[in-house]
């Protein structure tokens, strides 16, 4: 449609309109020019159900409660040096699925699942559990992480008629709203549960006690800025709406990306190559991957960057919604329509790329892009205000992830695999058949692995 209608387009679905941005000049518009017009969410009936209303930092309007979780996530959570203060789990996470792997070297596995597994691990005891506080119990949540999770991005994924007709919407007609009360309320129970027994623990110690930990956990970071006068204080539900998106975003998003590059990684043995080559160089044979090692590995950067221009997680992003009535690209903009930003088009256009539909990391290697949406032939995670607020976070974990798998093992498609980069579209770019690999062991001291 996008090659067919040009630079900027409009369609009606009941009676809703929805704006498709197809060009980095017209997205200029929207995320820098009229970045503050257009920085509210629009929000469909399955993202309100999520996230208690719109009170997390994902789907909410852009107000002073948005602003407040934003800063705290950033500042708290997202900081060098917590960000170095939880490297540890990481790094113990990651040990810990190359140990997995190892026990089922020659076997079949599912990257997806490998993959969702250790985001899920490493994100929860990043939130949940620190050095000093080995009290919460995380395996129940990991397990329904996993399967909450999946079912959400299912229920994302439906088209609710409610959502264009909204005159119906109180009929809940396909069931979308009852379906992400369902999951939410598991989480809910969950979340609800650990934080309280963490308030409990907390009351039982003095508070010079609590205060003193050196690695505080988020949840800690949070809970310290439940009561705070001076207006960062925050109520139970944006505390749980907050860790909705850190475990259901990070979680889904990591995941679906290592599958994407570990799929065009193999299906390239060239690219396979160049990779392993880098990591003996960069780590060595006798070594296992370490954070330190992860900013000298440029070409896996590359690698990374690629597999985000060609098959990015949100292809349109999460659309956003004009606060008034505006122009962009000489057309009149309505206030309270859907504006989608197609970054898959954008991605995959040659006025912008040379030979778009090749899988070529090198080309990260020359221009030095970067994922803050500086340039806007190239945001996977967005641009303006609403650029996403865990790139740090999200970088670590994708190289980490992908470079000790890599390192690790070698990997080959089972006999009758074929290779297969078809996509399902939807708010997330998944792959339509899940990559299935085989690993072998690629590093001669068995110890490594254990």
């Amino acid at each position: 449609m996008a090659h067919t209608y040009g630079p900027i387009f409009m369609f009606k679905l009941g009676s809703k309109r929805h704006v498709v941005i197809n060009t980095p000049e017209l997205a200029k518009v929207v995320v820098r020019d009229q970045d503050e017009v257009f920085s509210n969410r629009d929000q469909h009936i399955a993202a309100l159900g999520l996230t208690y209303g719109g009170q997390d930092i994902a789907f909410s309007n852009n107000n002073p409660n948005w602003r407040k979780l934003r800063k705290i996530f950033v500042r708290e959570m997202l900081s060098n040096k917590n960000l170095k203060a939880s490297s540890f789990f990481r790094r113990d996470e990651v040990r810990k699925t190359v140990k997995n792997v190892f026990n089922r070297i020659g076997t079949a596995v599912k990257v997806h699942e490998i993959a969702i597994s250790t985001a899920t691990n490493v994100l929860t005891r990043t939130i949940w559990e620190n050095t000093s506080n080995k009290g919460v119990k995380t395996t129940n949540l990991g397990a329904e992480m996993d399967i909450v999770t999946s079912n959400v991005v299912k229920i994302f994924g439906r088209v609710n008629l409610a959502d264009f007709f909204p005159s119906i919407a109180r009929f809940d007609l396909q069931g979308v709203e009852r379906d992400m009360k369902i999951q939410v309320n598991k989480l809910d129970k969950l979340f609800t549960t650990i934080i309280e027994d963490r308030i409990k623990s907390n009351f039982k110690r003095s508070q010079d006690e609590v205060g003193s930990e050196g690695n505080k956990d988020f949840l800690q970071m949070l809970l310290d800025n439940k009561d705070e006068k001076d207006g960062t204080s925050l109520s139970m539900i944006q505390m749980k709406a907050l860790l909705l998106d850190v475990m259901v975003a990070g979680i889904e998003t990591t995941a679906t990306t290592v599958e994407w590059a570990m799929a065009s990684i193999m299906y390239d043995q060239n690219i396979m190559k160049k990779v392993q080559e880098e990591l003996v160089e960069v780590v060595g044979l006798d070594n296992m991957v370490e954070e330190s090692h992860l900013s000298k590995l440029k070409y896996l950067d590359a690698t990374i960057k690629e597999t985000l221009r060609m098959y990015p997680v949100l292809p349109f992003l999460l659309p956003r919604s004009p606060s008034k009535s505006c122009i962009v690209g000489g057309y009149t903009i309505p206030k309270g329509c859907s504006i989608f930003l197609n970054i898959w088009s954008i991605h995959r256009d040659p006025r912008y790329w040379d030979n778009p539909l090749e899988f070529n990391p090198t080309r990260f290697l020359v221009d030095k892009w970067d994922y803050r949406g500086n340039n806007l032939a190239y945001f996977p995670f967005g641009s303006g205000r609403r650029l996403c607020a865990g790139i740090p976070l999200a970088e670590k974990m994708l190289m980490f992830i992908l470079a000790s798998l890599l390192h690790s093992f070698n990997w080959s498609l089972p006999m009758d695999e074929e290779r297969d980069l078809t996509q399902i579209f939807g708010i997330a770019l998944k792959k339509r058949k899940p990559l299935i690999a085989i690993p072998s062991q690629r590093l001669s001291d068995v110890k490594l692995y254990m």
